[in-house]
C-alpha cells in the first residue's frame, strides 16, 4: 500500500497544481487518491449521474462526450476531468469512456474543496471565477515591460556626438543608449548635447562616451510603473533604461508616461467628437490598439475593454452623421442609424469592420431617398476611412435593402419569423443584435418589442434559430482537447472569434429571444436570461465564467500581438499558453459545448 502511495506521490509531483504542495501535504493528498484501471471501451461515468470529486489520468486516454454523444474532447495523461465545467447541480453533463487501457486516480470532492480553500494555487487552478472588481488603467500598477519603448536606438562608445544628434533628429527621440556587445554603458540625452557639448564648445567628433551619463540607474521589465515614477522624482531624471539579464531591452521616458496617461477612452471619445474630417478620425482610431493593450495590461475585464472601444466607434459614427447633415442639410424625415454585429453588441476589439443599417420614418417618399443614400454613403465611407472597413457581406446602410422605412423593416422581421429559411435565420441572427446609434430611437423601440413578442411565440422559428446557433462549435475533439486549424496561414491555431466567442453570442441571442429580452450585449443577455428564469443559475454561472475566460484570452492574445508590433487578429496558438491556461480554456469550451447540447436537446424546456 505504501508503495502505491509513493508511486502516486511521485506522479503528482509532475502535475500542476499538486507540484506546489509541501512534501508532507503532498503525501497526505496522495493517500487520499484511489487508483483504478479501466479497460479500453469501459464507461467511467455517464451523463446525469452524481459526481463528487475529480479524475486524474495517469496512463491511457479518455474520450469525453456530451449528452447527445458528440465528442467534446480526448484527454491524456496529467489531464483531469469531472470537476466544475463537467457538472451542473452535482450531476455530470458529459460522459467519459476509456478509449484505451487507462489508469485513473480519483480524488474525493471533500479533499479537493479543502485544497481549494487552503491553497492559492488550487484556488486559481480549479476556480475560474475572476475577481469581482478589476483594476483600471493605473500607470503605477503596470509593469515596465508594458510602458517601455522597445528596440532603443543605441551607439557604440566611440561613435561621435554628431552622429548621436543626427539619430535623435531622425527618430524623434530625446536620448540615445550607449551600448557595447548588448550591454548598457551609458545614456546621452538632448540635455547632455546642450550642456556638455555645445556649452563647452566641443567638436562634433567628440565620442559619446566622453559626454554620456555612465552606468545609469536602470530597472528590469518586471518592475512597476510606480518604480519608474519614484526613480524619476527622487533622482530628477527623465530617462530610465530597462535592462534584462545584463542586456538593454528598452527605455522609458517622461514622454512615454505622458503618452500613456493621454491614451484613454475618454480622450479618444473627446477627440473623435471634435474631429472635422474622416482623416482626423483615423488619427483617433489609430490609437485604439494602444488603448486595448493598455487596458488588458491593467487587467480590465473584457467587457470593460470592448465597451470602451465600442464607445469610440459610436462617437465616430455620430460625428459622421452630424457632418453629413451639415453637408447635406436637415433630413426630410426622421431616421435612425443602427449598428449590428460586434458594435451592436458593444463587443468590438482591435479587429472590427462595420455592420449598420438605416430605419426611416414611414412618411419617407421616393423623392427623399437620394438624401438618405447620400447620408449612408458619407457615413460608411467615413467609417471605412477611419478604420472600420466595409462589411464583406454588404450588411451596411449603403445597400438599398438595409435603408428602408419602418414598415419595410416590420415586413422583413415578419417574413423571417414566418418563413425561417437558412438566409432568414442568418439575417435574423444579425438583425437581433441591432442597437440604435444616432437619430430617432423611437423608430426602433416598438419594432423591437413587436418582433421579440412574435418571434418568441413561434416555436418553429425558435427551433430554427436554435439550430442556426449550433453551427459554430468550440474547437474540441482532438488530442489535448483542441481542434486547431489544419493548414494555411493560421495552421495549429484556434479561431477565438468564430469558434470561441461566437458560439456563446449565438447561445445568448437565443436566450434573449426566448425570454423576450431587449439586451443586446452577450454577457448582459446571459445574466438577464438567468434573472428571467430562461436558464438555470448554475448554467448561467458556468457560461458566464467560460465566456469571460474565452473573451479574456482573445483580448490578451490581441494585446500580445500589438505589443510585438503586429496587427491584432483572432487566431491563438494553444502552444503559446501555459498548461494552466490550456486546461482552463479546454474546460471553458466544454461548458459551451454542453450548453449547446442542452439547448439542442431540450428546445422546449429550461436549459
Amino acid at each position: 500500500m505504501d508503495t502505491q502511495i509513493d508511486t502516486i506521490r511521485a506522479f503528482l509531483e509532475t502535475v500542476h497544481p499538486y507540484d506546489s504542495l509541501p512534501r508532507d501535504e503532498l503525501a497526505r493528498v496522495a493517500a487520499s487518491f484511489s487508483r483504478r484501471e479501466w479497460p479500453a471501451g469501459t464507461a467511467i461515468y455517464s451523463h446525469g449521474v452524481p459526481l463528487d470529486g475529480i479524475f486524474l489520468i495517469k496512463r491511457g486516454t479518455v474520450e469525453v462526450t456530451d449528452a447527445s454523444g458528440a465528442l467534446v474532447s480526448i484527454l491524456g495523461p496529467r489531464n483531469s476531468f469531472g470537476e466544475r465545467g463537467y457538472l451542473r447541480d452535482g450531476l455530470a453533463v458529459t460522459s467519459a469512456t476509456a478509449t484505451e487501457d487507462a489508469v485513473i486516480l480519483m480524488l474525493p470532492g471533500a479533499v479537493l474543496r479543502r485544497l481549494i480553500a487552503d491553497s492559492p494555487a488550487f484556488e486559481r487552478f480549479f476556480n475560474r471565477s475572476r475577481p469581482a472588481e478589476t483594476r483600471g488603467s493605473d500607470l503605477t500598477t503596470l509593469k515596465v515591460a508594458d510602458l517601455m519603448a522597445r528596440n532603443p536606438i543605441a551607439l557604440a562608445p566611440g561613435a561621435s556626438v554628431a552622429e548621436a544628434a543626427r539619430l535623435m533628429r531622425e527618430h524623434h527621440v530625446s536620448c540615445i543608449a550607449v551600448a557595447e556587445g548588448g550591454a548598457l554603458r551609458g545614456l546621452v540625452t538632448t540635455r547632455d548635447l546642450t550642456e556638455r557639448v555645445l556649452a563647452e564648445g566641443l567638436p562634433g567628433t567628440t565620442p559619446v562616451e566622453a559626454v554620456m551619463t555612465a552606468d545609469p540607474v536602470s530597472l528590469s521589465p518586471e518592475a512597476l510603473g510606480s518604480d519608474i515614477l519614484h526613480m524619476m522624482l527622487e533622482r530628477r531624471i527623465g530617462h530610465v533604461p530597462v535592462v534584462s539579464d545584463g542586456r538593454l531591452t528598452g527605455i522609458v521616458t517622461q514622454t512615454d508616461l505622458t503618452r500613456f496617461q493621454a491614451i484613454s477612452s475618454a480622450q479618444l471619445v473627446r477627440d473623435a467628437a471634435t474631429a472635422e474630417t474622416p482623416v482626423e478620425m483615423a488619427t483617433v482610431t489609430a490609437r485604439i490598439p494602444k488603448l486595448l493593450q493598455q487596458l488588458v495590461a491593467s487587467h480590465s475585464a473584457h467587457e470593460v475593454v470592448t465597451r470602451q472601444i465600442t464607445d469610440i466607434a459610436d462617437t465616430v459614427t455620430r460625428r459622421l452623421l452630424a457632418l453629413a447633415e451639415a453637408e447635406l442639410g436637415a433630413p426630410p424625415v426622421p431616421y435612425l442609424w443602427l449598428a449590428c454585429g460586434s458594435q451592436g453588441r458593444q463587443e468590438q476589439t482591435g479587429v472590427s469592420d462595420q455592420d449598420n443599417c438605416l430605419i426611416l420614418d414611414d412618411a419617407v417618399t421616393p423623392d427623399d431617398m437620394p438624401y438618405f443614400k447620400a447620408l449612408a454613403k458619407f457615413v460608411s465611407d467615413g467609417l471605412d476611412a477611419a478604420g472600420y472597413f466595409y462589411c464583406p457581406g454588404d450588411m451596411m446602410a449603403t445597400a438599398d435593402r438595409w435603408c428602408q422605412p419602418v414598415r419595410s423593416w416590420r415586413r422583413y422581421f415578419r417574413g423571417w419569423i414566418d418563413t425561417p429559411s437558412p438566409e432568414a435565420q442568418m439575417l435574423a441572427s444579425v438583425m437581433f443584435d441591432l442597437r440604435p446609434i444616432g437619430g430617432k430611437a423611437a423608430l426602433f423601440r416598438d419594432l423591437q418589442e413587436e418582433t421579440l413578442e412574435a418571434a418568441s411565440k413561434n416555436s418553429i422559428f425558435v427551433a430554427h434559430m436554435i439550430a442556426n446557433s449550433l453551427k459554430h462549435h468550440p474547437p474540441l475533439g482532438l488530442l489535448r482537447g483542441f481542434a486547431t486549424i489544419r493548414s494555411g496561414e493560421h495552421k495549429n491555431h484556434i479561431d477565438m472569434k468564430h469558434n470561441g466567442v461566437v458560439p456563446v453570442a449565438d447561445l445568448a441571442r437565443v436566450y434573449a429571444l426566448r425570454g423576450k429580452l431587449t439586451s443586446v450585449n452577450t454577457r448582459a443577455r446571459i445574466l438577464d436570461a438567468e434573472d428571467a428564469g430562461v436558464i438555470s443559475v448554475s448554467g448561467a454561472r458556468d457560461l458566464v465564467e467560460a465566456y469571460d475566460l474565452i473573451a479574456g484570452l482573445r483580448l490578451e492574445n490581441q494585446a500580445a500581438l500589438i505589443k510585438a508590433g503586429r496587427k491584432p487578429d483572432n487566431f491563438l496558438a494553444p502552444s503559446d499558453l501555459s498548461d494552466f491556461e490550456r486546461s482552463h480554456l479546454r474546460d471553458a469550451f466544454v461548458v459551451v459545448r454542453t450548453m449547446q447540447s442542452a439547448l439542442g436537446q431540450r428546445t422546449g424546456a429550461l436549459t
